[in-house]
């Protein structure tokens, strides 16, 4: 399998004048509707690329209803002449399949103006997994790349691994097992659903994962490991080198934030009870603050929160919704970042920018968390949806806060996007190179 900066590409050597690389990024979102992780790491990646010499790039997201239609037209650009965005609505989870019958000649028309030598999905949701078709037979030497964030053609249970209704973790997809997360589908229906996956994925010409954990995942449910280069998600470069790594005063105690998503899913429930274990315990020398959204969650769901937020602990303070743009202002306020997660993470975006701020991580002891914090150097984990865990450790670092302020000598730095973007490019032009040496895909039927 490839890694990072195990590409072993050779130069190219050559008089005549190189073509310019032409490059059509993909996003189930835009990052200016949508902020999620997905999303930011496609679009800082399309434009590095098209910052490159010699290197043409383009940005197509889907508007997952959240932009209006234009005459009638499916692709539209808001956003400037080389940012797209296909405002087609409806969409079946169950097969990843988009119903709209003029998404794909209104796609195809798009990849015969832009001719791009490599089409770079972040994702296929709100576009559709036949979108792989789709752009094969519009372009049979195109080279598709996919970058897999989550489990989401693996799970039913939107992508996440986890069992219903329990939330418990699910160890590997089996036939047997999702029949039993939804009994309204037979053992037969996964298979099919199986089968049906695969065989778009099978178009697919590499895949990146920005974590060994979920390549091994998909490896596992029948991906050809060959097919598959680790690379993750850089960081802006104007960020990278300037970094204040001065720890806030401990006057008050440590000070654990959160940052993200106000869902249970992102262990906020788990980070409320140990607070109030904390409490019952009289544990000082510490607060919890937390800061996110909980607007876009189901009824159910933010009266629960709303609920719990009426028995605040008074060692945790609910600061709310933040914008993007302050999350390195507001990650330097406090002592550690803190990661609760009770399903099968990636690679979260919130764990490279508090690297990247030099605040250690504490995290669940699952998934991608546990690749990207390196226990006792980078952070420390916890058992994973266990709020007596994550107390204890609260509580033995809140009495050796060395223990933690420490860290800082051998926490890990992320990524710069440029490195990310050099070893991308270097996939692509590896595969642009063997793309001569192999035939075309002259008859694509499933």
């Amino acid at each position: 399998m490839d890694t990072e900066f195990g590409l072993d590409v050779a130069p190219v050597v050559t008089t005549r004048r190189v073509a310019p690389l032409r490059v059509l990024f993909m996003s189930h979102m835009h990052p200016k509707a949508s902020r999620g992780g997905a999303e930011i790491a496609a679009y800082q990646l399309y434009q590095t690329v098209k910052s490159l010499p010699r290197t043409e790039a383009y940005f197509l997201a889907a508007g997952g209803g959240r932009f209006q239609e234009r005459l009638g037209a499916r692709i539209q650009q808001p956003f400037g002449p080389d940012e797209f965005i296909y405002t087609g609505a409806g969409f079946d989870h169950w097969i990843q399949s988009n119903p709209d019958p003029e998404f794909p000649a209104a796609l195809t028309a798009l990849l015969h103006k832009l001719r791009p030598d490599v089409v770079h999905l972040h994702h296929y949701a709100n576009f559709g997994v036949e979108t792989l078709l789709y752009i094969r037979r519009a372009l049979p030497d195109v080279k598709i790349v996919l970058t897999l964030h989550e489990f989401l053609a693996i799970c039913n249970h939107f992508g996440q691994m986890v069992k219903r209704p329990s939330f418990s973790l699910c160890y590997q997809a089996g036939l047997r097992d999702c029949a039993k997360c939804f009994p309204e589908r037979s053992e037969q229906d996964f298979f099919l659903r199986i089968r049906y996956m695969h065989r778009f994925f099978n178009l697919v010409d590499h895949f990146i994962s920005p974590s060994q954990f979920l390549a091994d995942r998909y490896i596992e449910w029948g991906l050809d490991g060959r097919r598959f280069s680790i690379v993750e998600n850089g960081m802006p470069e104007q960020r990278h080198h300037a970094v204040d790594e001065t720890m806030p005063s401990q006057e008050n105690g440590l000070i654990f934030a959160f940052f993200g998503q106000i869902s249970r899913l992102k262990g906020i429930d788990v980070l409320f009870d140990a607070a109030a274990l904390l409490e019952k315990a009289k544990v000082s020398g510490f607060r919890i603050e937390v800061h996110g959204d909980y607007s876009a969650q189901p009824p159910e769901l933010r009266a629960a929160f709303e609920q719990r937020l009426e028995e605040i602990p008074e060692n945790l303070r609910f600061c709310g919704a933040y914008e993007n743009a302050r999350v390195h202002q507001l990650m330097r306020s406090a002592h550690a970042i803190m990661v609760p997660s009770i399903w099968w993470e990636n690679s979260p975006l919130v764990i490279q920018e508090a690297l990247l701020n030099r605040r250690p991580v504490i995290t669940s002891d699952i998934g991608g968390m546990a690749e990207k914090v390196r226990d006792g150097l980078d952070g420390f984990h916890f058992q994973a949806g266990s709020a007596h865990s994550l107390a204890a450790l609260i509580k033995r670092l809140a009495e050796m806060p060395e223990t933690l302020l420490n860290l800082q000598r051998s926490m890990a730095v992320p990524p710069s996007l440029r490195e990310t973007t050099r070893a991308t490019t270097r996939l692509y032009r590896k595969l642009i190179q063997a793309r001569d040496a192999q035939p075309l895909y002259s008859e694509i039927s499933l």
